[in-house]
C-alpha cells in the first residue's frame, strides 16, 4: 500500500513540472535558439550560406511572379503563332485550264514538276503521258511514257481519240498502243551541236514511229509497204493538229520517223513535210519495155555488121588514093622547085631551042596525072641536042 501511493505522488510531481518548463520557454525565446542551432549544426556540418543584402529603395521595383509568368506565356503565344507562320508551306500553284480539262477520261497524264534545264531548256506545266483513254474507255499505251507540256499532250491525246483509232479500224484490230520515239530531251536540232533549240527541249515535241495493233501488229508510217491510203489520212489528220510535221523527204533526219510539234510562228505559218512513197520493185528489171507496133523496124546485127565493113573498105580505098596522090605530088616537087632556078639563068629572049626545052620541062597543071608522060620530055631532049 505505501509502494502504491509513493509511486502517484511521483507521478503527480513529474505531471506539474512539465508546463512550468513549457511555460519557461515560452516566456524565454533565447533560452531556445542556441539550442536549435547547435542542433541545426549537429544536423549540417558545412557552414550556412550567408543571405543576399537587401535590395535598395532607389532600385527599380521587379515584376512580380504572376506578372512575369502572363509576359512568358504571351511571348510563348505569340513566338508559337510566327513559327507557324514559317513552317507553313506555300500554297500550291493554281491549275491550268489545260491542267483542268485534261482528266483522266482523256488521257492519264499526271502532273510532273516544272523542269529547269540548261539554257532555254525545260518548262512549266508539264505532264507525264502514260496513255490516250478512248471514248469506249479502252487505254492506248504510250511507249515509253512521254514527258511534255500539257498543251501538246492534249493534242496529242486529241488525235488519237478523234483521227488514228477510228482510221486503224479499216485494218481489222484496234489500235493498242503509240509508239513514241522521243519526247522531251534538252538539245538541238537534230542532235545538231550548237544549233537552234530544239522543240523537244522545250518539251513540245513528239516523235512517232507508229502504230501498235491488238493484233500484234506494227503499223509503221515510214514504210512504203503499208497502204498508201492510211499513210496519207495520218498525213493529212497530222497536219491538221499539229504546227510542225517533218517526214520522209523533208531532211534525211526524219526518215524513219514523224516529227510532230506546236511550235508557234509568226501569222499561224505551218510546216508539213512528209512525202508518201510508193513501194519499191521486188525485182529491177532487165528488159527494156516492149517496142511499139508503129516504130520503125530495128536494124540487124548482120546488117550493122556489112555497113561496119563497108566502111572499113571505104575507108581503105581513101587512104590508098591519097597515098598514090602523095608519091605523085613527091615526084613533081623537085621539079617545080628547080623552075625558078632555070627562069632566072635563061635570058630574056631565049631562043626557039630553049623555048622547047623549057616547055618539055614545064610542070603539068595544077592537078598533076597519076603517072608522068616521059616521051614529050625524051623527043624535045632529042631536037635540043641537034640544034645545038
Amino acid at each position: 500500500m505505501v509502494s502504491a501511493t509513493a509511486t502517484a505522488v511521483a507521478l503527480s510531481c513529474l505531471m506539474a513540472g512539465a508546463p512550468a518548463v513549457a511555460r519557461s520557454r515560452a516566456a524565454d525565446p533565447s533560452h531556445d535558439r542556441v539550442p536549435a542551432a547547435a542542433a541545426a549544426q549537429r544536423q549540417h556540418p558545412v557552414a550556412a550560406v550567408p543571405l543576399p543584402r537587401p535590395r535598395p529603395e532607389s532600385a527599380p521595383q521587379s515584376a512580380s511572379r504572376e506578372q512575369t509568368k502572363d509576359a512568358a506565356r504571351d511571348e510563348g503565344t505569340e513566338g508559337g503563332k510566327e513559327g507557324a507562320k514559317e513552317v507553313k508551306a506555300p500554297a500550291p500553284p493554281q491549275s491550268s485550264a489545260c491542267r483542268i480539262a485534261l482528266t483522266e477520261e482523256i488521257a492519264i497524264a499526271p502532273s510532273i514538276p516544272p523542269i529547269k534545264g540548261p539554257g532555254a531548256c525545260g518548262g512549266d506545266d508539264l505532264v507525264r503521258l502514260e496513255a490516250v483513254v478512248l471514248p469506249d474507255k479502252r487505254r492506248v499505251a504510250v511507249t515509253p511514257a512521254a514527258v511534255m507540256r500539257c498543251t501538246m499532250a492534249s493534242t496529242v491525246a486529241n488525235w488519237v481519240r478523234n483521227d488514228v483509232a477510228p482510221l486503224v479500224v479499216r485494218l481489222g484490230s484496234p489500235i493498242a498502243a503509240l509508239d513514241n520515239f522521243d519526247s522531251y530531251q534538252c538539245r538541238g536540232r537534230n542532235n545538231v551541236a550548237g544549233a537552234q533549240m530544239s522543240e523537244h527541249g522545250r518539251a513540245n515535241a513528239l516523235d512517232v514511229r507508229g502504230f501498235k495493233l491488238a493484233d500484234g501488229r506494227m503499223i509503221e508510217l515510214t514504210d512504203r509497204t503499208q497502204p498508201r491510203d492510211l499513210r496519207e489520212a495520218v498525213l493529212h489528220s497530222v497536219c491538221t493538229h499539229f504546227s510542225t510535221v517533218l517526214g520522209p523527204d523533208s531532211d534525211w533526219y526524219h526518215e524513219d520517223h514523224i516529227h510532230l510539234d506546236l511550235a508557234e510562228r509568226r501569222s499561224n505559218y505551218r510546216i508539213c513535210q512528209w512525202d508518201v512513197l510508193d513501194p519499191l520493185p521486188k525485182i529491177a528489171p532487165l528488159m527494156p519495155a516492149v517496142r511499139p507496133d508503129d516504130a520503125p523496124p530495128r536494124e540487124t546485127a548482120d546488117a550493122e555488121e556489112e555497113a561496119k565493113e563497108g566502111t572499113k573498105e571505104g575507108a581503105k580505098e581513101g587512104t590508098k588514093q591519097e597515098a598514090k596522090g602523095e608519091k605523085a605530088a613527091g615526084r613533081a616537087g623537085p621539079r617545080g622547085a628547080a623552075e625558078p632556078d632555070a627562069r632566072k639563068a635563061a635570058p630574056s629572049e631565049p631562043s626557039s631551042g630553049d623555048a622547047a626545052a623549057a616547055e618539055a620541062e614545064d610542070p603539068e597543071p595544077a592537078t598533076p596525072p597519076p603517072a608522068p608522060q616521059p616521051a614529050p620530055a625524051k623527043g624535045a631532049k632529042k631536037k635540043h641536042k641537034s640544034k645545038s
